[in-house]
Formats: structure tokens, C-alpha cells, sequence
């Protein structure tokens, strides 16, 4: 599957060059950030780890102590009882604290043939302990809201795919990645996808930067707001192919009506 990431920039200036990108074959889970460096979850306090039969698959963004936004794909399909999410920790596979989902919500529009409306919500057995420090919900923006400029400077996050042997994708990795308007990444994808106003893209022309296998469902983010939720690409920072995200300002109505957030 395919997705990207997240919040806080006062890290360091390594943007040299982050290509948001989803895997392409109907979406499949996605695996890791390609191009970035390790982070420690308290730079991305709302990413989790979102586990099927405890098996690490994608990732998501916690919005309140009860509910989890995520990519349709990561879950289509996949019953409530073998889904679980892990908050809180650095890690993949251990720390932090684990939460049962109870129940799962496809957006209305979500087409496994397009990938359009590839967003799902994630209700937890039981509330999160949000500290504001290694487990925190993030914003969002409202319904219709305008996008970040073009070029405007997103993170993405997660535990997916490296494709570089000295780069362990154990641990939480971010990288940077532009804005692209949506009508330079429909260029890009003429030939394949159609690129509605339920999605939104980031990534380098160049490449080498990208969310990859493993980064579905995770959050892509300006500022402080939560703009994305990794969808799918053409390869994993491969040229010219920028990553596509899930718009969030595009189904903030329907977030509030199913989630109450």
C-alpha cells in the first residue's frame, strides 16, 4: 500500500529533495519513507501503527482519543476483530500502547478501481491517554478549505519500505515533500488516474523522496494541520510520478458526521 506522514519542522533542513508517492497496482499497503531520516514519535505524536492480526500494515493519524483516520485500502475488506492500531512509540514492532478497533467506516465515494475517496475512519475499543508528547490527535482542516500552496513544504511519516539496506524502517522515518497543484499532477497521471478534487499531491519531480509500501493511511502535513492521508503512486519516489493523498479538507463534513470530531 502507499502512504506518507507529518508535523513538527523543527528538525533539520534536509529537504533536499521528498517525493510523495503511492505504489501503484490497486493500492497495497505501502512500506516505508524513501529519502528521509529517523524521528522520534514525539515529532509525530499523532502517528500510529495500524496492525492486522498484529502484523504491522499501515499507518494513520489519530484525530481524538476514540477515532483514527487512515486509507480505505489499508482496511477494505479487513474485519474489525483482526484490526488493531499501536500509538505512542518510536518503534514498529514494540512500546507505546496498543488499542483494539471496534469499528471501521469507508468514505461513501472510495473506488478501489480510481482510488478515489480512498479515506476510512477507525473507532477504538478504548479512548487513547493522549499526553501531548508521544500520543497527541492533530488538526484538521474544515470542509472545502483551500489547499496549501504549491511548493508549500508537507512531512509525511511512517514505518514503510526504505529501499536502502542502511536504512531501517524499524524505526519512525520522515522526509519532506512539496505541494504539487492538482492540475500538474493530473499531467503527471494522464495516462492512469484521474486526479479528483478528493486528492491532493506532494512530492519532487526529481524523485528520491517518498512515502513507499507500508505509508498507506499515514498523515501528510503542513504547519499543524493534517492536509493528507497517504493513498497511492507510481513506484516510490520514482520521477515524475509525485505521491497522491486523500484530501482531508475534501471530507471534513463527513469526518464530523460519522466521528463526532
Amino acid at each position: 500500500m502507499a502512504n506518507r506522514f507529518v508535523l513538527t519542522f523543527g528538525l533539520l533542513l534536509v529537504v533536499v529533495a521528498t517525493v510523495a508517492s503511492a505504489r501503484f497496482v490497486a493500492p497495497r499497503r505501502r512500506a516505508q519513507i524513501v529519502g528521509g531520516f529517523p524521528i522520534d514519535i514525539a515529532d509525530a505524536p499523532f502517528q500510529i501503527s495500524l496492525r492486522e492480526d498484529e502484523r504491522p500494515i499501515c499507518g494513520g493519524s489519530i484525530i481524538s482519543p476514540n477515532w483514527i483516520l487512515t486509507a480505505a485500502h489499508c482496511v477494505d475488506g479487513v474485519p474489525e476483530s483482526k484490526v488493531s492500531i499501536r500509538a505512542g512509540s518510536t518503534y514498529k514492532q514494540h512500546g507505546g500502547v496498543i488499542r483494539n478497533v471496534i469499528r471501521i467506516v469507508l468514505h461513501p465515494a472510495w473506488d478501489r478501481t480510481t482510488n478515489n475517496g480512498d479515506i476510512a475512519l477507525m473507532e477504538l475499543e478504548d479512548p487513547l491517554p493522549l499526553d501531548g508528547q508521544t500520543i497527541a490527535s492533530i488538526q484538521m482542516p474544515e470542509q472545502d478549505e483551500e489547499d496549501p500552496v504549491e511548493g508549500s513544504k508537507a512531512m509525511v511519516t511512517g514505518w514503510g519500505k526504505t529501499l536502502n539496506v542502511y536504512h531501517s524502517n524499524l524505526i519512525l522515518r520522515a522526509t519532506f515533500v512539496p505541494i504539487v497543484h492538482r492540475d500538474n499532477c493530473q499531467k503527471a497521471y494522464h495516462r492512469s488516474h484521474t486526479i479528483s478534487e478528493l486528492m491532493l499531491c506532494a512530492g519532487f519531480i526529481g524523485g528520491g523522496h517518498d512515502s513507499c509500501q507500508g505509508d498507506s493511511g499515514g498523515p501528510l502535513v503542513v504547519g499543524d494541520q493534517l492536509v493528507g492521508v497517504v493513498s497511492f503512486a507510481i513506484g516510490c519516489a520514482s520521477p515524475g510520478f509525485p505521491g497522491v493523498n486523500a484530501r482531508v479538507a475534501a471530507v471534513r463534513d463527513w469526518i464530523r458526521e460519522v466521528s463526532d470530531v
